[in-house]
């Protein structure tokens, strides 16, 4: 090699490193988890690994496209809250001796859904009329949604149900999402393949339409979206309300999975989808992202946090694992930006 080459090389194993150090990090998490306890790899866990990060990947593709915009959402987790207690309390079944609604007649499925997603859709209108007409700062205006979403669901849960948890759930509801299929010894959830078939819809959108141009073209340079003929108002809102159906299904799923809805559901959602979607290579700075980026960062981030409840991980110090992860992928992404410049 030349001397005149061996700096180019240098720089390429720079970018190189740079690119995958989060993965190398996240890859050395997961060997000493498996170190500590091997049976980690068992395909039971890797069976409930699926289903708990089907609804967070779904949210995660949500988030996605708003991160996409170059803003944030922090009020994605209080959205899945509301979507699922909506949904629990009007899917209760009808021998169930504390029913909620003890009048209501028995809903199909689909009806509960739709509340939820024209609930979650008004707040993330509301939220996309706040960033793209009043020019409200993105991290403010999803901090200030965040508590007005929350306080919306709280106050219709203790209405309803005086802060006790939501249960008895009706069989359809709980068959629907905590059923499965077998293939050999493995157990498929069959949430993983609405998460599947939620992936293909968006990788359509983002790939192969105009709203996914458009998104990519105003998180890239909004002004130049402008010039060229992109009316910006309209790309946020459609992004921001898909969204919001996103949060709403993500918290049908996630009460149906854990069989109960209280108004902690969805804490903190927010920040792992935030932080699934950063380690996924969706840029924070906005106009750079893709959908197998997501599903990776959503997967990784779910096997560490299933992983260090599994070896028994303190849970304050896997608040300080997950706050490390978020820092440092958001200091690569801040690296990788300034790289380019």
């Amino acid at each position: 090699m030349s001397v005149a080459s061996a700096p180019s090389q240098n720089k390429k194993i720079g970018n190189l490193m740079m690119q995958n150090a989060i993965y190398l990090a996240l890859a050395v998490i997961v060997i000493i988890i498996v170190a500590i306890e091997p049976s980690f790899l068992s395909l039971r866990n890797v069976s409930n690994i699926l289903a708990q990060s089907a609804p967070k990947l779904i949210l995660a593709l949500g988030v996605a496209g708003i991160l996409i915009l170059g803003g944030t959402d922090l009020s994605a987790g209080s959205l899945v809250g509301i979507g699922g207690v909506i949904c629990a309390s009007l899917l209760q079944s009808a021998t169930y001796s504390l029913r909620i609604f003890s009048d209501m007649p028995v809903l199909p499925l689909i009806v509960p859904i739709l509340i939820a997603v024209v609930v979650c859709c008004a707040f993330q209108a509301l939220h996309s009329f706040l960033v793209s007409t009043l020019k409200i700062a993105p991290f403010i205006a999803s901090l200030g949604m965040q508590m007005l979403v929350y306080g919306a669901m709280s106050l219709y849960f203790d209405g309803i149900n005086h802060s006790s948890p939501i249960g008895g759930l009706d069989s359809r509801y709980t068959a629907f999402t905590q059923g499965g299929f077998y293939i050999g010894a493995f157990r498929v959830p069959y949430i993983a393949l609405y998460a599947i078939i939620a992936c293909t819809i968006f990788w359509i959108v983002w790939n192969k339409t105009t709203l996914g141009r458009n998104m990519f073209a105003v998180g890239g340079n909004p002004e130049a979206a402008i010039v060229s003929g992109i009316n910006n108002k309209k790309v946020y809102l459609i992004v921001y309300l898909l969204a919001g159906v996103c949060c709403a299904f993500a918290g049908f799923l996630d009460a149906g999975r854990t069989g109960s809805a209280t108004n902690l559901l969805g804490d903190g959602y927010q920040m792992d989808a935030i932080a699934a979607c950063v380690v996924g290579g969706i840029s924070m700075r906005g106009g750079i992202g893709k959908i197998s980026g997501v599903i990776i960062g959503v997967l990784i981030f779910q096997v560490i946090n299933y992983g260090l409840i599994y070896v028994g991980v303190n849970i304050y110090v896997q608040y300080l694992i997950r706050g490390a992860i978020i820092l440092f992928a958001i200091a690569i992404d801040t690296q990788k930006y300034i790289r380019k410049r």
